[in-house]
């Protein structure tokens, strides 16, 4: 489960103008820029997550300390894919739980076996945590991306 910032073609064609230049030094502060304009999400949705209601409290090791570790932010300059992404990466779960991120924030109610035994199942209810925290953030993280975006077209040129 992802959202990702695009712009219109702009990071693909600023991209592909750096890559031309080789300036190693304006690649990096362009993806060190695009990564600081988009950070801001990444605690939002982990803080998000650790508010889902339970009986217990938060621990690490848990359901909810193991989707916010599976948070995470991409920057990517190259390519057709070139954006900047917010990801819950259910590759980087428990290998039970990895269809996780998505059933959590899903449409329907999914099931699983009671903490500790195999014999009792629940069904649960979804606990939305990631498209309404990034869709309200969503407009100041654009805008901080075009401001990237404008300050390295001013460079290039």
């Amino acid at each position: 489960m992802s959202i990702e910032l695009r712009g219109s073609g702009d990071l693909r064609r600023i991209s592909r103008e750096l890559r031309r230049m080789d300036d190693q030094e304006l690649k990096k502060r362009f993806r060190k820029e695009l990564r600081a304009a988009a950070a801001p999400l990444v605690p939002r949705v982990r803080q998000s997550i650790r508010s889902i209601p339970s009986g217990r409290g938060y621990t690490p090791d848990g359901l909810r300390g193991a989707l916010s570790k599976a948070v995470k932010l991409e920057v990517k300059t190259a390519g057709r894919q070139a954006g900047v992404a917010i990801r819950v990466d259910g590759r980087k779960m428990p290998s039970h739980m990895k269809s996780l991120p998505s059933m959590v924030e899903g449409k329907k109610r999914w099931r699983h076996p009671v903490y500790g035994r195999r014999d009792v199942w629940v069904n649960q209810p979804t606990q939305p945590y990631f498209y309404n925290v990034v869709r309200a953030a969503g407009p100041a993280s654009r805008r901080a991306v075009s401001r990237v975006l404008d300050g390295i077209t001013r460079d290039i040129s």
